[in-house]
């Protein structure tokens, strides 16, 4: 038994240890904070004073015994005792503001540096209940509970040495009571301390359930998954009444356990005490002093019980800061910037798996030549959008390189490589905001209205916009709700060719549009992709045939590289693909001219160097122009 105390003991103390290192980190202002508990010490003391007041009144028991020094003495204690403590209130829960502030901006700029895989483990609501419910634990422990630590302590300790010296007997009748209250209240902050814990694991994981259902409201209601996503929050809802129930349990024998010590010591007190007075030993003035010592100490042990509970619930809640905070950033800075050069791709060896022992890519090598277009194409589940996201540089690869020209991409600053790519997806999405907040997101320097203008004039955007009542100024609703989904890749189009990148990466842009809009889509993609290096990902192939070249990936690997006419000729699948989805026979595919289409002056484009004009397109090809 004895041996297990010093192991709880030192779990106890390395539970703390990354607790006060993480109000350490928030900078507190140590002075404030000092002049707070300063000035509750100095109520406290104010405190002691008054019933050594009382007794004396007590004693004299007669008006004219009562001089204007004492009661000037005692209304002085009085405004002392009062205004020391709400200035003490008032700086407790400023330090404590400021520390949370502190805190939440450390969590938000973490959690917009962690990379994409810590978001892959993660739900949403749980980083959501990080930054609000776990640093309001650690606030309220701050600003309504730390001053009662050393104030309780205080008036503990100084009513105690008041008391001894009043009445050393009947102090120590009190040592016989508050051992055993002891006893039992620290089993309890135990528990307390468990049950906190899980609250605030569950209210993540209600926060979570909550966050993910609301955000995809729309997919709810056309599945008629209402009820089994009421049962799902009814379930988190149960749970968090099951907490609550417990910790009411242990509040419920916190409390009646402290009420009943008061009153226990109480009825000791005053029936000793009456004892006492009778006989003469004790005056009623010192009687009287002694209970009102006895409440300095008997509530200040209630509110120290409630300050290590709240420490218990602090404990849990900056585990999990700790946890965030220590993760694993995105590391933006590099040996140098890339910048926008006439230099090709070049994929090499590149194997990846989002898990040890399972695969995504498995030693895929091509390149890429500038102002190039090259299509991956291939079954479901081939790793076309991991290939994407590593371009991206979202994943770091097990294995491989890749490289802009003869450099390895992971030289170069992350911030500076994410700036040469313009990535259009298929779900384009947008922010809840206007439409020129959507078209200007994310870059540096200011658009002026007239090359957002152009921009939209270029992606087959600007007549939709202007149509609408307030133009550019528009609100798109949460996720662009608001507008349809070949509006949303107008305006995803737009904001590519604004940021005017050296590579385009593009995620089967058109294939959730309907006919009209993906007309209209594919000439807005024609301009963006001039003179560009672009990579686009592709599930028809009749969106495909005139990219210079063609890359079949099956289950990580390219199984087939080369032109529509090259893959149809010698790869029996990318033949197969071809003949179900274009129905047409093959050698009408192989003979079919291109059509060349005009379209408008690319925006914002040096045309130079060697870049390309727009592929022409066969039919309804991506690619046209």
């Amino acid at each position: 038994m004895n041996t297990n105390k010093p192991d709880r003991k030192e779990r106890q103390g390395a539970a703390m240890k990354p607790f006060l290192k993480l109000l350490h980190q928030t900078k507190p202002s140590y002075g404030l904070l000092t002049v707070a508990v300063l000035l509750s010490m100095v109520s406290t003391l104010v405190g002691l004073v008054i019933p050594m007041f009382t007794k004396n009144l007590v004693d004299g028991f007669s008006l004219a015994s009562i001089s204007r020094l004492q009661i000037a003495g005692i209304a002085g204690a009085f405004i002392a005792q009062t205004l020391a403590g709400g200035v003490s209130i008032y700086l407790l829960n400023y330090v404590g503001q400021k520390t949370v502030a502190a805190l939440r901006d450390r969590l938000w700029r973490k959690f917009l540096v962690l990379p994409v895989s810590y978001f892959n483990n993660n739900r949403t609501g749980e980083s959501v209940s990080r930054m609000t419910n776990d640093t309001g634990i650690l606030k309220t422990l701050i600003s309504e509970h730390l001053a009662s630590l050393f104030t309780g302590v205080i008036s503990i300790v100084g009513s105690i040495s008041v008391l001894l010296y009043l009445n050393w007997k009947m102090t120590l009748v009190l040592f016989t009571v508050l051992p055993l209250s002891a006893l039992i209240l620290v089993p309890l902050g135990r528990q307390m301390y468990k049950i906190s814990k899980g609250t605030q694991d569950e209210t993540a994981s209600f926060t979570a359930t909550l966050s993910g259902v609301l955000s995809e409201i729309r997919l709810v209601k056309s599945s008629g998954a209402e009820a089994r996503e009421y049962e799902a929050g009814r379930t988190g809802i149960m749970n968090l009444l099951s907490f609550g129930i417990r910790e009411g349990k242990i509040s419920a024998m916190i409390s009646p356990l402290v009420s009943f010590v008061f009153m226990l010591l109480l009825v000791v007190i005053i029936g000793y005490g009456g004892m006492q007075v009778s006989s003469g030993a004790l005056t009623a003035g010192e009687l009287v002093a002694f209970i009102l010592y006895l409440i300095q100490i008997v509530m200040p042990l209630t509110q120290l019980t409630q300050f290590f509970t709240q420490i218990q619930k602090a404990k849990g809640a900056s585990e999990r800061i700790i946890e965030t905070l220590a993760a694993e950033e995105e590391v933006y800075e590099g040996a140098e910037e890339a910048v926008q050069v006439e230099a090709p791709i070049v994929i090499e060896d590149l194997s990846f798996g989002y898990k040890t022992g399972e695969p995504v890519l498995n030693k895929v090598s091509f390149t890429m030549q500038p102002g190039q277009v090259t299509a991956i194409v291939g079954p479901s589940g081939g790793g076309k959008t991991t290939l994407f996201s590593l371009l991206e540089r979202f994943y770091q690869p097990d294995h491989g390189l890749i490289k802009l020209g003869r450099k390895p991409v992971s030289t170069f600053s992350l911030r500076s490589w994410r700036k040469l790519i313009g990535y259009v997806s298929q779900e384009s999405p947008l922010l809840a905001g206007t439409i020129a907040d959507n078209l200007a997101y994310g870059l540096d320097q200011e658009v002026t209205e007239a090359e957002m203008r152009r921009a939209a004039e270029m992606a087959y955007a600007d007549k939709f916009i202007e149509e609408l009542p307030d133009g550019y100024q528009t609100d798109v609703g949460e996720r662009g709700v608001k507008l349809s989904g070949g509006q949303r890749q107008r305006i995803a189009i737009a904001r590519a060719l604004l940021r005017d990148p050296q590579i385009l990466m593009l995620d089967e842009a058109t294939s959730s549009l309907d006919s009209q809009s993906e007309a209209v889509v594919q000439k807005a993609l024609s301009n963006l992709m001039k003179g560009r290096t672009t990579i686009v990902i592709a599930h028809r192939l009749a969106t495909v045939v005139n990219a210079d070249q063609i890359i079949f990936m099956e289950k990580g690997r390219i199984s087939g590289k080369g032109t529509h006419k090259e893959l149809l000729r010698d790869h029996e699948l990318y033949r197969a693909f071809a003949e179900q989805q274009l129905q047409r026979n093959v050698p009408e595919l192989e003979s079919a001219p291109a059509e060349e289409e005009e379209v408008p002056l690319e925006y914002g484009q040096n045309t130079g160097g060697g870049r390309r004009s727009a592929h022409p397109r066969i039919g309804g090809s991506l690619f046209e122009g």
